[in-house]
């Protein structure tokens, strides 16, 4: 379905026109169901990584490096954090780990990683540690006789969906960036609000079908991994 399907069912379900359910309306509704339905997808994909068709550039952003700077920044917007690498001083892409403050023995990062003539140790960054919405700590510090600097850090993330902007309603092309099969939801899901104050008869059928295709949906995204192959193994059960 394109936005211009998803909005005309979205009036048939209401009994609505543009005058009654206002294009604003609509796109705010729209954009609102569609970031929820991606949570829900986000939450179900398992190791197949779900990301929007809409997307032209992959789920991942660089960023330079400082010689000795423990604290980054970055831009992209993003839901949850996947992974990180460091790039060397040979251009290879390393991964990194995620810091757990129960790998330090009880030490806090200064004492763990060291200190040098009062000076935190740098070196090539082994563990990131992230304190923020958009900002995270290396450990060791990275100093480009280690790493690259230039472009020298990679995040992989989980991002929220591709919105509709008003434009891409008028043109009326574009299309939600998950299975077709469950468009119908996100017309669904935009249709309450407005039969909550209009047609307060058919909310109760329009969240059975909210329900049952969210079931639907999730269970089809838990299912992507198909090609890959299940292993049986042996667990050791106690007695005690």
């Amino acid at each position: 379905m394109t936005i211009s399907d998803v909005n005309a069912e979205i009036r048939s379900l209401c009994d609505a026109d543009s005058t009654s359910y206002t294009a604003a309306d609509l796109l705010r509704r729209v954009n609102s169901s569609l970031e929820i339905i991606v949570g829900k997808i986000l939450g179900a994909d398992g190791t197949w990584q779900w990301d929007d068709t809409n997307y032209t550039d992959a789920p991942r952003g660089t960023g330079t490096l400082i010689e000795g700077q423990e604290s980054y920044t970055f831009a992209s917007d993003y839901l949850q954090i996947i992974a990180m690498d460091i790039k060397d001083n040979n251009g290879f892409w390393r991964r990194i780990k995620p810091l757990d403050m129960n790998e330090l023995g009880g030490l806090s990062p200064e004492e763990y990683f060291g200190t040098t003539s009062g000076s935190i140790i740098t070196g090539f960054p082994l563990y990131y540690d992230l304190f923020s919405d958009d900002s995270f700590r290396l450990w060791p510090r990275p100093t480009s006789t280690n790493v690259t600097l230039a472009s020298g850090y990679r995040v992989w993330f989980k991002r929220t969906a591709d919105i509709f902007t008003s434009a891409q309603v008028t043109t009326g092309t574009k299309v939600p960036g998950f299975a077709t099969l469950y468009h119908p939801l996100l017309c669904y899901m935009t249709a309450i609000p407005y039969c909550m104050s209009y047609k307060k008869d058919r909310v109760s059928l329009y969240e059975k079908k909210v329900d049952e295709l969210t079931k639907d949906m999730l269970e089809f995204y838990s299912r992507r991994e198909k090609d890959k192959r299940k292993q049986m193994t042996m667990v050791g059960i106690s007695y005690r």
